[in-house]
C-alpha cells in the first residue's frame, strides 16, 4: 500500500497538473495573443511541474523554438534536427554525437490528425529518486494550447483571404465603371468591344469618349501586372485622361501629363502600353499616339490597310518619354478601326505557336465590310479555333470601330 507521504506527494502533483491545465485554459478562453500563450505555457510549466529543462519546437512556416528554458545551449537559436521528424511517440532521446539535443531526456511529439505540428525536449526527473514527470501529461497540455495557437492562425488566415476576396470584389467593381456604359452605334459611328479578363481583375481598359459635337476620342490599354494594384492604377488612368480630354485636345500635353502620372503613382513597378486617337468628323482627320501598344490596323477606303505605331515608347517607364511623335491622316472620311491587347495576339495553340497580328489582318482583310460587333466575333471565333484546348494566359481585349462622316 502506499504510505501517507506517497500518497500526499501524488495528490499534490495532481493538484499542480490541474493548476496547469487550469491557467493554460484560462489564457485560451481570455483570447491572449500567441506570444503570450507562449510565456504562459512556458511559466506554468516551470513553476508547476516537475521539469528542469524544456524545449518547445513548433512548426510554422519553418521548425523553431518558441519556449526554452533550463538549458546551457540557447535552443531559441538551435536549428530544429529533422532526423527528430520519426518520433512518434513519447520516447527517451537517442545519444547524437556533439549534439545540443543530448541535454534532453525525453522526446514527446505534438500531432493533430497526423499531422505534426510541435516537440516538446524535456529533463528533469530521475526515476532512482522516485522523481518522474508525466509525460502523458504534458502532451496533453501542449496538444492543447498548440491546437488553440493552429485555431487561432487558421481563424486570422479565414479572415486575411474574407479581406483579400472583399479587396477583389471592391477592385472588381472599380473596374466595371472604366469601360464606357454604353457605345454608339448609328450611321457615323459604330463602336463594338470585347473583353475577357484573365482572373477577376484584369488590367486591360478600352474607352470612348465624345469631346465635343465633331471630335470623339478613343483609346485602348494595357497595364504591367494584375491584382489590385494594376486594377487602381487603371482606374486613376482612366478618371486623369477623362479630366485631361475636356482641358485639351493636344495629344503631346495629354500623354506627357499621363506619363507623369503613372510615373509618380506606380513608381516604376508598373507601366501602361496605351493608344489614343482623336478624329475630327468636320475636318475629317485623325491625330494619334501610339504609347508602346500593339499597333491597331487602320482600313481606309475599305481597301487600304496600315498599323498605327507612331508615337512614342510605355507610360511610366521614364521621368520625360525620350520621344513623343503624333501621327496624323488627314482626308479621312471613312475608316474601319481594329485595335486589341497582347492577351490576343500572344494566345498560343497546341504547337506553341502564337496567334498574332497577322491572324487578325489576315480576317480584317476578308471580312473589311462586316459591321464592328460582327468583325469582332469573327475574330474571336477564329482565336478560339486556334488555340484549341489551350488556356488564356493574360486579358484580351478588341476594341473595333467603323466611323463614316460623309454620314453627318
Amino acid at each position: 500500500m502506499m504510505n501517507g507521504e506517497a500518497l500526499k506527494a501524488k495528490y499534490d502533483l495532481i493538484e499542480l497538473e490541474l493548476n496547469s491545465l487550469l491557467e493554460v485554459t484560462q489564457a485560451i478562453n481570455d483570447n491572449l495573443p500567441e506570444e503570450s500563450l507562449y510565456k504562459i505555457y512556458g511559466f506554468t510549466v516551470r513553476a508547476n511541474l516537475n521539469i528542469q529543462k524544456l524545449a518547445l519546437y513548433v512548426l510554422d512556416d519553418h521548425w523553431e523554438c518558441k519556449v526554452n528554458f533550463g538549458t546551457s545551449v540557447p535552443f531559441h537559436e538551435q536549428s530544429f534536427d529533422k532526423s527528430f521528424l520519426s518520433y512518434k511517440k513519447i520516447k527517451p532521446i537517442k545519444f547524437i554525437d556533439n549534439s545540443p539535443f543530448n541535454e534532453f531526456q525525453v522526446i514527446v511529439p505534438i500531432a493533430h490528425k497526423d499531422k505534426k505540428l510541435a516537440f516538446v525536449f524535456i529533463s528533469g526527473y530521475d526515476k532512482e529518486n522516485g522523481e518522474e514527470i508525466n509525460t502523458n501529461f504534458i502532451q496533453a497540455l501542449s496538444n492543447i494550447i498548440i491546437v488553440a495557437i493552429e485555431n487561432k492562425k487558421l481563424a486570422r488566415k479565414q479572415v486575411e483571404q474574407e479581406m483579400i476576396r472583399r479587396e477583389l470584389e471592391i477592385a472588381g467593381n472599380v473596374q466595371k465603371f472604366l469601360f464606357p456604359k454604353n457605345l454608339p452605334y448609328d450611321e457615323v459611328v459604330k463602336v463594338s468591344a470585347f473583353y475577357q479578363p484573365h482572373h477577376s481583375i484584369g488590367g486591360d481598359y478600352y474607352d470612348f469618349i465624345e469631346i465635343s459635337k465633331n471630335q470623339i476620342l478613343f483609346c485602348i490599354a494595357d497595364v504591367s501586372g494584375k491584382g489590385i494594384p494594376a486594377a487602381l492604377l487603371m482606374s486613376n488612368f482612366q478618371a486623369s485622361l477623362r479630366t485631361l480630354s475636356r482641358q485639351t485636345t493636344l495629344l503631346q500635353e495629354i500623354i506627357t501629363e499621363l506619363n507623369y502620372l503613372v510615373m509618380s503613382n506606380a513608381e516604376g513597378q508598373h507601366f501602361i502600353t496605351f493608344f489614343v486617337a482623336i478624329y475630327d468628323k468636320k475636318n475629317q482627320r485623325l491625330k494619334y499616339v501610339n504609347s508602346g501598344h500593339n499597333p491597331p490596323i487602320l482600313v481606309r477606303n475599305k481597301k487600304d490597310i496600315e498599323f498605327l505605331s507612331e508615337g512614342s515608347t510605355v507610360l511610366g517607364a521614364f521621368q520625360e518619354l525620350p520621344f513623343l511623335n503624333v501621327g496624323i491622316i488627314e482626308n479621312l472620311d471613312e475608316f474601319l478601326f481594329c485595335g486589341f491587347t497582347d492577351g490576343l495576339t500572344e494566345i498560343t495553340n497546341s504547337k506553341g505557336e502564337e496567334f498574332g497580328e497577322l491572324e487578325i489582318l489576315e480576317v480584317v482583310k476578308k471580312n473589311i465590310n462586316q459591321e464592328p460587333n460582327e468583325l469582332n466575333s469573327l475574330i474571336i471565333n477564329t482565336m478560339e479555333k486556334f488555340k484549341g484546348k489551350n488556356n488564356f494566359k493574360d486579358d484580351i481585349t478588341l476594341f473595333t470601330c467603323r466611323v463614316d462622316s460623309n454620314n453627318l
